[in-house]
């Protein structure tokens, strides 16, 4: 298993996605997010999704040359249709303005719509926090979650992630989590892999618990926490498709088939200034205080240095520099 340079992994899937159709600017977001994704050992969102993207920038299933159109139809709402292109560059496209309606106004959303999949949410909400303001992002997907007590597969994965800023251009606290135990990729990898995974992360097509990711895949995921989780995760599919125009989980195709329709989906944002409160710095600092008294303990994020260089497995690289 090689180990191969951050920006080497950024260069290749900038180079593949050129192959495949992306023009320039639009491989070099996707590209970034590919690299910082294998930085933070977040492989699911990395080189492990390169061959997807270029499989559907090759079937037009992606658009990698549109550009993306956006909007303030309020003072504090920013719009970008992604043309059904991909989210990176979208999200980057309407970034500036969602920033400056949110200083203006102390808080505002940036709703992208009909957009391919945004992979790691955490990617944009650190982006957000960078900026010196609050992120909460969130997006739905296609649907592999039923009710609990239910069998029919309803809303997605669902996921949400929400980032601080520490007031110095960096991140004091971030999370980037799937509304269920798991999230799809590692059903998937388990099964690409043949191994098991453990009881309680999904259950089989009759509602069973199963470790067979096969069983998993052709049954549902658990949402995490029960009830509790499954309510997060409609409070995502609402906002998700709810106000960006994107369409719900139930009408999502499987994300990573090489042909097909495009993905449609919604990415939401919230951005807060902090200075709109009235002592959130100082509170940030107590509660970041309290967890570091506890030893071992600390702020989700906090301290999270990327790597230059990470393990990637032969077969796995072999792919990236063929479609490269």
């Amino acid at each position: 298993m090689p180990k191969i340079a951050i920006e080497t992994i950024e260069t290749t899937a900038k180079s593949a996605l050129l192959r495949h159709g992306a023009v320039d600017w639009i491989a070099a977001h996707v590209a970034d997010a590919v690299a910082k994704s294998e930085a933070v050992g977040n492989r699911i969102c990395g080189l492990y999704y390169l061959e997807s993207y270029c499989q559907q920038l090759a079937t037009g299933r992606v658009n990698g040359s549109v550009e993306p159109v956006v909007t303030r139809p309020k003072s504090g709402s920013v719009h970008v249709d992604a043309r059904f292109g991909f989210a990176q560059p979208a999200f980057a496209r309407g970034l500036a303005q969602a920033a400056d309606a949110a200083r203006e106004n102390g808080i505002a959303f940036l709703a992208v719509g009909h957009a391919h999949t945004c992979t790691s949410l955490g990617y944009f909400t650190e982006q957000i926090a960078r900026a010196g303001l609050i992120g909460l992002g969130m997006t739905n997907a296609s649907p592999i979650v039923a009710p609990p007590g239910g069998k029919t597969r309803t809303i997605g994965t669902n996921p949400m992630a929400f980032s601080v800023p520490d007031g110095q251009g960096g991140v004091a606290m971030q999370f980037d989590q799937s509304t269920t135990v798991v999230a799809l990729g590692k059903i998937t990898m388990a099964k690409a892999a043949g191994e098991k995974i453990p009881l309680g992360w999904a259950v089989d097509a009759e509602g069973q618990p199963t470790t067979d990711p096969e069983a998993a895949l052709a049954g549902s995921l658990v949402s995490i926490g029960g009830y509790k989780g499954w309510g997060l995760g409609l409070m995502v599919e609402l906002l998700a498709a709810g106000m960006t125009g994107g369409v719900i989980s139930k009408d999502v195709k499987t994300l990573k088939a090489p042909e097909g329709a495009p993905h449609d989906l919604g990415q939401f944002y919230v951005l807060i200034d902090p200075a709109s409160g009235s002592d959130f710095v100082d509170r940030l600092k107590a509660v970041s205080a309290v967890i570091s008294d506890e030893p071992g303990a600390r702020m989700p994020g906090q301290n999270k240095v990327p790597m230059t260089e990470v393990d990637v497995p032969d077969a796995l690289w072999d792919l990236a520099q063929s479609l490269a």
